[in-house]
């Protein structure tokens, strides 16, 4: 975003200077006046923004970085004292907490019950209604772009087959970003033979001319804001054709697009590949990081 003009230097007499002219100065017109008034007003304006841009950018991610902080650490709690997952969880409240490898080894966040503007504000919330981490369906999640912590900043930079891991308070599992679009025709000759995509595959059914339940569901998205279906158990498919056996199990993450617009949104499908259990002495998340790094 540009900023304003700063106004013109001002010179400044000093005791060097030539003698102020004796002629009169005119006072300027009507016309002078309002381009001046026009002109204080845009620059007052220029700097609400510009103070308001740096407020959005900066100041709330710090007071999210606080909320995240607490958060995780009643979570932590909660983990440590044996509260399980549960199906009536509780609105604003941590109850899961997310990995990106591929954005560092340093990326987590706790996941929030709920998308409204305070879980927000924490970090990841979980639609509700939507699936729980690990079950058949679709376990869904939004996130910030810009600002409030923006856990999703990055979130179009996830390549097919990256690895997203969601921690609960027993396990760990292993979601991987579908093929893309642009990916599907020549996969299983191209990115399908990398080991690490070796449980990932197109979810369409090529038997069927419009791809069966799954024809529309790839590993990026981008939708118009109304496009709700995106979480739905079958994804764009709020009619839910198939029974929750017959469900696949996703995990999609959703955010604003593109950078500085609620225009459109991202959208990102990964399925379930993989469930470590959690167990005291096997390493937790950094030694999952190796054998997810092997293709788990």
């Amino acid at each position: 975003m540009s900023t304003p003009d700063e106004p013109g230097e001002r010179r400044l007499t000093g005791p060097d200077s030539a003698p102020p002219s004796t002629a009169v100065a005119a006072k300027p017109g009507t016309g002078a006046r309002t381009v001046r008034t026009i002109g204080e007003v845009l620059i007052t304006a220029g700097l609400v923004v510009l103070l308001f841009v740096v407020y959005e950018l900066y100041v709330t991610d710090i007071f999210s970085a606080g909320k995240q902080a607490t958060a995780s650490s009643q979570l932590d709690d909660d983990w440590k004292n044996g509260r399980e997952l549960r199906s009536d969880l509780v609105d604003g409240k941590a109850f899961a907490r997310l990995y990106i490898p591929s954005f560092g080894s340093d990326y987590h966040f706790t996941v929030q019950q709920g998308v409204g503007p305070d879980a927000l504000e924490v970090g990841p919330g979980h639609y509700k209604e939507t699936a729980l981490p690990g079950e058949p369906g679709n376990f869904a999640m939004a996130g910030h772009r810009v600002g409030k912590g923006a856990p999703f900043n990055d979130l179009d930079q996830l390549a097919s087959c990256d690895a997203v891991v969601v921690e609960t308070v027993n396990d760990f599992f292993v979601y991987r970003v579908l093929p893309h679009d642009d990916e599907v025709a020549d996969w299983a000759a191209t990115k399908g033979v990398d080991p690490k995509c070796a449980k990932v595959k197109p979810l369409a059914d090529p038997a069927q001319q419009d791809g069966g339940p799954y024809g529309q569901t790839a590993g990026r998205k981008i939708v118009t804001p109304n496009r709700g279906d995106a979480v739905a158990p079958v994804p764009y498919r709020a009619d839910n054709p198939l029974p929750k056996a017959g469900q696949v199990a996703l995990l999609t993450l959703t955010t604003c697009h593109p950078q500085f617009s609620d225009r459109e949104r991202l959208i990102v499908h990964a399925v379930l590949t993989n469930q470590f259990a959690k167990q005291p002495g096997n390493g937790g998340y950094p030694q999952l990081l190796k054998q997810i790094g092997e293709g788990a």
